[in-house]
């Protein structure tokens, strides 16, 4: 056999399927690769990039307004608010839940107009616990507006797995006031959960949802029913007032 013959091996009286596959893949390994070997390192990776041009050069302001379009085209409710007003915009979000679970370090200042009960989730709630709770609030690593992907992290602000599966009702709360919390393509978005590779990243991209053989869609298997989505945004610029235009009527000079 020459060195780039890929001729197969005669088959044999009494040869199984299995001889003579594994026949085929020692021939195949004897044969020299016609091209040089390639490693990782050689692979082109300027394609696309976290630093992309789109990405750095994209107005903020439409990369929220492609996450809002995104989330809402997941059936996600996206409350638009600002930091001071964000308190009153969770509570309406959470709507008439009567116990809400939060990560122990979530801000303070999210759940000062709640009236339901906040539960601070220590680790020790288990799933019959949670299940018996109306909602979760928690915050966010990153928000990916081109996918309307929302990840979560395991941290302070965004809590166990557990809590953001269970409950029925999920709200959480993206603030883009925060560096790159709201990024617009999924490299820079992995770019930034690179910082934590080992950490249990939570990737939701609407509330859960899934079909059945028949075609019809089912909520609620995989995780909560409901997501809403609340999106802080930066104050917006003061705006100095109108100076009054020059009077230049030529009746009203005249008279003067």
């Amino acid at each position: 056999m020459t060195a780039r013959s890929r001729q197969r091996p005669a088959r044999t009286a009494g040869m199984s399927a299995k001889e003579e596959i594994l026949a085929r893949l020692r021939t195949a390994l004897d044969v020299p690769r016609p091209d040089e070997i390639t490693t990782a390192e050689d692979i082109p990776r300027d394609y696309q990039r976290a630093d992309h041009k789109q990405e750095t050069s994209t107005d903020p302001t439409k990369i929220r307004n492609l996450l809002v379009r995104r989330l809402e085209d997941y059936t996600a409710v996206v409350h638009r608010t600002t930091s001071s007003q964000a308190p009153a915009a969770i509570a309406t979000a959470l709507g008439d839940a009567e116990q809400v679970v939060v990560p122990t370090a979530l801000p303070p200042e999210w759940t000062r107009e709640l009236n339901a009960r906040v539960v601070p989730d220590a680790g020790s709630l288990g799933p019959r616990e949670l299940n018996g709770i109306d909602a979760v609030l928690t915050g966010c690593h990153t928000a990916i507006a081109s996918t309307g992907t929302i990840v979560l992290g395991g941290d302070e602000r965004s809590g166990r797995r557990a809590i953001s599966l269970v409950p029925d009702h999920h709200v959480i709360v993206v603030d883009a006031a925060l560096a790159d919390q709201v990024v617009l393509g999924v490299p820079k978005g992995i770019e930034r959960m690179n910082t934590d590779p080992a950490a249990a990243w939570t990737m939701i991209s609407g509330p859960s949802a899934t079909s059945d053989i028949e075609l019809d869609r089912v909520e609620g298997v995989h995780g909560p029913r409901r997501l809403d989505v609340v999106l802080i945004e930066p104050d917006p610029e003061p705006q100095e007032p109108e100076e009054p235009a020059p009077n230049t009527d030529p009746q009203e000079t005249r008279t003067a």
